[in-house]
């Protein structure tokens, strides 16, 4: 029997984020005139160039297999993005690929999937990717698209059963809240301090870039829908490099910022606590992760930046549904025999700030403990469903390399009430 193998992190980037242009009134971002495949397979092939420009003796073909994380799986979507992105970035033809959801969960599944078969043995290099294009693709889509065409002779027919056992995540939000007596005052001030982290993080410039994948689009004129040219009849472009949605204001003039907060109606439930102050940003976004076993990386030159020591799933209550990640954290940290007060960085996806506080409360430590998010989280950069696991578990990785810290552990909680988690170390 095979001994079971190491899998490390040899690099890891995502896409600056971009504000999400879903709806018709609001401001268009920066990849709203592109489409899903066009910036995934840019930041695949980033990926693999730079893999290259570390270790000359790696090449494209030793890639086993590209797993890729998207929640709503149909339009330019659907048709398995993880072997389209492979095409797209003309990358060899050995290389597989496949298209996980697991709703939120989809990206860290995507990461832990192939980390297994690493462990197990078959293949030594796998890539674990993110995508979702919430400009075209909103919260809810591939639900609402089970609906059909109502064109079609016979329309479809959602589960009964489903809809009465679950709720939407905003109501599951205020029921989360509620359960856990969180204050709106205190979703509010997390809410502040995710903007203000970010802000920091993007400010630290040196560090900042070494996980951003710049992406080229085409530049459209918003007016007039159509394509810039220069006066050569060529299409202009624009490189993105940064994140659109963080909101300078809360680390730059906190007291004005926390008004305009404390000023916001709730969402979701009236006199509730849950508004978009202290709920995720709807944004566009990919990311890539390139992973090897520990001998593969070795046989390369590669120093590991991270390795994947645990990972665990669990379901929940799917009316709470935001509550998965705490039993899913519980089993990671037991199977990778450390705790939660030996975490360096505690990355948990800020899809609200409720389960956040709710995640805090139950494992005893402080809203604001600094260890949480550290480079900011989704209230502020964005939740862009099914590439947040990958792309907040490279913030992590990172961030540990920053402040030269040993452990770390991502979570998410996902639609219908299922949770993830994943330990890593980072070796000092």
């Amino acid at each position: 029997m095979k001994e079971m193998k190491e899998t490390v992190v040899v690099d890891a980037i995502r896409a600056p984020f971009g504000r999400s242009g879903w709806k018709a009134e609001t401001k268009k971002g920066y990849y709203y005139y592109t489409n899903a495949h066009n910036f995934s397979s840019q930041a695949l092939l980033t990926l693999v160039k730079r893999v290259q420009e570390k270790a000359p003796a790696f090449t494209p073909e030793m890639i086993e297999d590209v797993a890729w994380g998207c929640s709503a799986q149909f339009g330019e979507q659907g048709g398995n993005m993880g072997r389209i992105n492979v095409m797209n970035a003309e990358l060899p033809d050995c290389i597989a690929g496949w298209t996980v959801d697991r709703y939120c969960n989809a990206g860290l599944q995507a990461i832990n999937a192939q980390a297994q078969a690493i462990m197990t043995g078959m293949g030594d290099i796998m890539v674990a990717g993110g995508t979702e294009f919430m400009s075209k693709y909103a919260l809810g889509s591939s639900i609402m698209a089970i609906a059909g065409d109502p064109k079609q002779r016979r329309k479809a027919e959602f589960s009964k059963i489903f809809m009465k056992r679950t709720t939407t995540m905003g109501l599951a939000a205020e029921l989360i809240a509620e359960k856990w007596q969180l204050s709106r005052e205190d979703l509010d001030a997390f809410g502040a301090w995710s903007h203000r982290k970010a802000i920091t993080a993007m400010r630290d410039k040196d560090w900042y870039k070494q996980r951003i994948c710049p992406i080229t689009v085409e530049e459209f004129d918003p007016n007039t829908n159509t394509k810039v040219k220069d006066e050569n009849g060529k299409v202009k472009t624009i490189v993105c490099t940064k994140d659109e949605t963080p909101r300078a204001i809360y680390l730059d003039n906190p007291e004005e910022a926390e008004q305009k907060l404390a000023n916001l109606e709730p969402r979701f439930k009236k006199g509730g606590v849950v508004t978009a102050g202290n709920a995720s940003a709807i944004a566009d976004g990919t990311a890539a992760v390139m992973l090897m076993s520990r001998e593969k990386a070795d046989e390369l030159g590669l120093t590991p930046m991270a390795v994947i020591r645990a990972m665990a799933v669990s379901g929940s209550d799917p009316m709470l549904m935001l509550e998965g990640p705490i039993p899913a954290q519980e089993k990671a940290l037991k199977r990778a025999g450390v705790s939660m007060e030996e975490m360096d960085i505690i990355e948990p996806n800020e899809a609200f700030a409720s389960p956040c506080l709710a995640f805090a409360k139950h494992f005893e430590y402080d809203f604001l403990d600094p260890r949480v998010n550290p480079t900011g989280g989704a209230i502020a950069l964005g939740h862009p469903i099914g590439c947040s696991g990958v792309a907040y578990f490279t913030e992590m990785v990172w961030e540990l390399m920053h402040q030269n810290k040993r452990w770390g552990i991502s979570t998410l909680c996902g639609g219908g009430g299922v949770g993830i988690a994943t330990v890593i170390e980072h070796e000092q």
